[in-house]
This record gives C-alpha cells, sequence and structure tokens, in this order.
C-alpha cells in the first residue's frame, strides 16, 4: 500500500512541475569568473534531479562497499546459528525418541562448535539428561558442571540449570544432592510450580512430612497437583506427622491444624483414635474412627473400630448396628459387629454375624474369631475345625499325595542271595528273607525256582551280576517315564577312557548301568 502511495505522489509532482515548467520560458545563467553557461530553466531543473540521484546511488554504492566485512560477519553468523539450530533440534528429537547415544553425540557436537552461551547450556543440559537415560552418571556431571560454569552471570540460565539437574538427581535417588540445588531457588522462584513440585519429590523422598504436607495442599489449592494424586501425599503425610510426635501437646496441635475432611481420611483417623487411645482418651478416638467410616466404609477403620475397652463396646455396638442398617451385605462391617459381640461376651450374636459374614465371603480372619467363641463355650472340636479353616485359607498349604513304595524285588535271582533252609541271606548284609516271599516273587514273574535245588551259600560269576541287573523287572510298577541316556564324552587322542569296558567289573559298580550291584535295574521292563 505504502509502494503505491509513494508512485502516485511522486506522479503528481512530476506532472505539477512539468506543467509549472511549461509556462515558465525562462533562463538560468551560471557566471563562473570569465566562464558563462546560459541554460533554460526547465534543463537546470532536471540536471539538479539528475545530479542528486547520480549521487545518491553513488553514496549508497560506497557505503555498500565499506560495508562488506560487516555483513559477511552477519551471514556467517546467521549461518551458524541456523546450523546449530538443526543441530540441537535433532538433538532434541533423538532425545524425545528414545536414542539416548545419538543425542549425546550431536548435543556434545553442538556444544563443542557453538558459541552462543544460551545455545550452550540448552545443549549441555540436554546430553546430561540424555547420559542419565544411559547410566553414564559421572559424564552427566560433567555436563552439568560446563552447564553451570556457562550460565554464570545469567540468573534465567542459572535457575533452568539447577532446576534440570536437581530433576536428573531426584530420578537417581539423590534427593539431598537435588534439595541442594533447589533450595537457592526456593525464595525467588517461591511461586514456581515446577519448582515446587520437585521440591515436593526430594521432601518425600527424604520422608519430611511437614513439608510434605504443605507443599501438597500448596499445590492443589493452586490446581496445580490433582485431587487424586494430592490426596494420598496428605494422608500419608499427615499421619506420619501424628505418628511421630511423641507429646500430647504436639499431636493435638497438629490434629486440630487439620482441616475436616483431611481427619476423615483413612490413615489420619487411624493416627488420630491411636493417638487418642494412647492418651487415655476413648470417647476422642471413637468419634475419630466415626466420622471417617461415615464417608467410606474402609476395612481398616473397621478392623480397628473392632478393637476396643470392654467400656466402648455397648456404644460401638449401637453405632456399627445403625450403619448395618445402611449396608446390611457388608461382610467387614458384620464381621466387626461379632468382633464387638465377642469382646462384649454377647456369644448367640456373635456367632450370628459371623455366620453371615462367612455367608457372604470367606475370611481366615472370621474362622479364627469362630475358633476363639467356641474354645469358649467348649466345643473343642468346631473350634478345631475353625482354626484348621482359618489355617487352609490364610496359608497356601502344600498338596499331600498318597504315600507310595515300590514292590519287593524279586530276589530269587539275585546271585548275591544265598538261599538255605526256607530262607535268604543276602550276601552282604546277612539279614535273613523268608524263602516263600522269594518263591512267590517268582512265580509272578514267570520263572519258577526251588532255593532246595540251589547249593547253599553258592555264588554266580561276575557277569551273572551284569545280566541280572540289566534284565531284572520290577513287580507291579506301571510303565516308566523314558529317560534319556547320559551322552558319553568323546574321548581325545592319548586320554584315558571314563568308561568302563564291557565286560569288565570296577568296584562292584553294574559297568552298563552305572549302578552298584545290588541295586535296581535303570531300565525296568513293564511288569506283565
Amino acid at each position: 500500500m505504502r509502494t503505491w502511495f509513494w508512485t502516485l505522489l511522486l506522479a503528481t509532482v512530476a506532472v505539477a512541475l512539468a506543467v509549472a515548467l511549461r509556462g515558465n520560458a525562462g533562463n538560468v545563467i551560471i557566471v563562473v569568473n570569465t566562464l558563462r553557461i546560459e541554460v533554460s530553466l526547465a534543463f537546470a531543473v532536471f540536471a539538479l534531479i539528475a545530479a542528486f540521484a547520480v549521487l545518491y546511488v553513488l553514496l549508497r554504492m560506497v557505503a555498500w562497499i565499506t560495508a562488506l566485512p560487516e555483513r559477511m560477519r552477519e551471514w556467517k553468523s546467521r549461518r551458524n546459528s541456523r546450523r546449530d539450530g538443526e543441530l540441537l533440534e535433532q538433538g532434541w528429537t533423538e532425545l524425545l525418541e528414545g536414542r539416548y547415544a545419538h543425542a549425546e553425540k550431536d548435543l556434545t557436537r553442538l556444544l563443542d562448535r557453538s558459541r552462543d552461551s544460551s545455545r550452550q547450556v540448552l545443549a549441555a543440559l540436554s546430553a546430561a539428561r540424555a547420559a542419565h537415560a544411559l547410566g553414564e552418571f559421572d559424564r552427566r556431571d560433567s555436563l552439568i558442571a560446563m552447564a553451570r560454569q556457562k550460565a554464570a552471570g545469567n540468573s534465567g540460565l542459572s535457575g533452568a540449570t539447577a532446576t534440570a539437574a536437581a530433576d536428573l538427581y531426584l530420578d537417581q535417588g539423590l534427593a539431598q544432592t537435588a534439595l541442594d540445588e533447589l533450595l537457592p531457588l526456593e525464595e525467588s522462584s517461591a511461586r514456581h510450580v515446577h519448582t515446587m513440585r520437585l521440591l515436593l519429590r526430594a521432601y518425600r523422598q527424604l520422608d519430611r512430612h511437614d513439608e510434605v504436607y504443605s507443599l501438597a495442599t500448596a499445590l492443589q489449592r493452586r490446581g496445580a497437583l490433582h485431587e487424586s494424586e494430592a490426596r494420598p501425599m496428605i494422608e500419608a503425610a499427615a499421619a506420619a506427622r501424628l505418628r511421630a510426635l511423641q507429646t500430647q501437646d504436639e499431636w493435638h496441635t497438629v490434629w486440630k491444624s487439620l482441616k475436616s475432611d483431611e481427619r476423615k481420611l483413612p490413615e489420619v483417623a487411624l493416627a488420630g483414635a491411636a493417638a487418642f487411645e494412647a492418651a487415655g482418651m476413648p470417647d476422642e478416638a471413637s468419634r475419630a474412627l466415626e466420622q471417617a467410616i461415615s464417608v467410606g466404609f474402609d476395612p481398616r477403620l473397621l478392623a480397628a473400630y473392632a478393637r476396643c475397652d470392654p467400656g466402648q463396646v455397648a456404644r460401638r455396638l449401637e453405632k456399627a448396628e445403625g450403619w448395618l442398617e445402611q449396608r446390611p451385605e457388608d461382610p467387614d462391617l458384620l464381621t466387626t459387629l461379632g468382633n464387638l459381640c465377642l469382646s462384649g461376651q454377647i456369644w448367640g450374636q456373635a456367632d450370628h454375624y459371623l455366620q453371615r459374614s462367612l455367608a457372604r465371603r470367606a475370611d481366615a480372619r472370621v474362622h479364627a474369631l469362630l475358633g476363639s467363641l467356641y474354645d469358649r463355650l467348649g466345643r473343642t472340636q468346631d473350634a478345631a475345625r475353625q482354626w484348621r479353616l482359618a489355617t487352609a485359607i490364610g496359608t497356601a498349604l502344600p498338596v499331600l499325595v498318597e504315600d507310595s513304595a515300590l514292590p519287593a524285588a524279586a530276589v530269587h535271582a539275585d546271585p548275591g542271595v544265598r538261599q538255605a533252609e526256607g530262607l535268604a541271606y543276602m550276601a552282604e548284609t546277612g539279614l535273613p528273607i523268608v524263602a516263600q516271599d522269594a518263591v512267590s516273587i517268582a512265580d509272578r514273574s514267570g520263572e519258577p525256582i526251588s532255593h532246595l535245588d540251589r547249593p547253599a551259600f553258592a555264588l554266580t560269576p561276575a557277569h551273572d551280576f551284569e545280566e541280572f541287573f540289566d534284565s531284572a523287572p520290577v513287580s507291579g510298577l506301571g510303565e516308566p517315564a523314558a529317560v534319556s541316556p547320559a551322552p558319553v564324552p568323546a574321548r581325545e587322542p592319548g586320554s584315558r577312557a571314563s568308561v568302563t569296558e564291557p565286560g569288565t567289573r570296577d568296584s562292584g559298580t553294574n559297568t552298563t548301568s552305572g549302578l552298584p550291584s545290588g541295586g535296581l535295574s535303570s531300565a525296568p521292563e513293564k511288569s506283565s
């Protein structure tokens, strides 16, 4: 728009000037010493305009030539900035993609070649994050130190360096180191949400519950922390504060400082009730649990409500029966009522509530309570049964199979057994075996023998041992599972054989099966 405006303006001036000059036919005389020049007015005007244009062009050319080195430096700076930006963008992309080795390589190269301090700090912090992801913590620390050195004198870059370093230290579990980085920023960045989040993480790792409670409450109030995330932190921190304080004045002050909705959180209510009971204030303990149970029937709260002194049983029973009208099918509430009846020695009602709870859910604790009830009533068998059920539900018991034993071995053909006068004697142990058992075993195996025909104390050659143990069946057993033979290592030239050659005997060991003589066969046949 401006171009059209100036074009129209110049055209108008030119037309007005031409009209003015056409109506005035005067001359312009230029006298220099003895030189006299006379021209028309129109020519003189156009000559002045042309001289101005030429002079302007010449001056611009001189200025452009003299500014050439500066323009070259600016061009190089723009080119380097563009290249550094592309390299930084590439490194960030690789970092987000999870290609940490490539990202660290590109960012470290940018750190070496860039001359801009801000870009160097960004490259060093990004490379430190990549090294942290690779587990190279020493290299990460050196990059953080380099970024801190480059950011010296710049408050913004110094804060960014401290925040990024604290985040990495917290990921590694170095909460105290991260806290040392963040504490200088706490005053200057009190309203910085990210700094507050990092401080919250550090205090949680260090179990500093007072700071966790205050920061979580502040972040939730500002909307920077969702309720589902802030509530467990506030609950755990408030409960830990109550449990950590010893004197009554201290924990009572903390209890009063809590909001009404925070006192109804399960962990806070449990800690407060325990503190009230320890201080000898059972009514306050009951009230604290009742307020929390009215919000949500947490099983932990109901279990704590069932544990009370005999003086509180009547009050708690009345309250629990009122809850039962609202939730008649709640097994935890029925268990609580049964436990309270046990504490108040109301045996019939206790049995009634506990049986109703078992009808809705099998619970080892309920079985144990019934066992205690029946034991108190003298019903020992019922008590033992309930305790066994409690053990079976609460403990993973092994499945016991039926005991099994191998049948008696057929010893009639064992050359190591000596037959004489109706008895069979083991050759090595000397223990007697009834010969009739040997005969019956022989009948089952299909090989009838007569021990009277055998000479007393007769021994067979060594190869009979091998034949017996290689072929003797085990009666009464089913088809055995297939056993793959052990591989025989190849014998190197010149080395000693590790397997006894067939037909030889080595220290009473079966050379074929590798079993001691007198043992079972390694490959029993299927029993007939």
